[in-house]
């Protein structure tokens, strides 16, 4: 998560996309080591960058 960010500046909607998100990528992970989670760590980033804004207010 960004530095600035806890778990409360996130609606409820983004906060179960992201538990279901850590959840399939801990899925693949047990898949082994060659598997590509970049995917997923790319929708977890655009919904942090989200909530980063709207608490900056920007």
């Amino acid at each position: 998560m960004a530095d600035d960010l806890s778990f409360r500046d996130f609606t409820r909607g983004e906060k179960a996309r992201l538990v279901a998100l850590h959840a399939r990528m801990a899925k693949r992970s047990m898949a082994g080591d060659t598997v590509d989670l970049s995917d997923l760590q790319r929708r977890v980033e655009r919904i942090e960058k989200t909530a980063a804004r709207r608490k900056n207010g920007k």
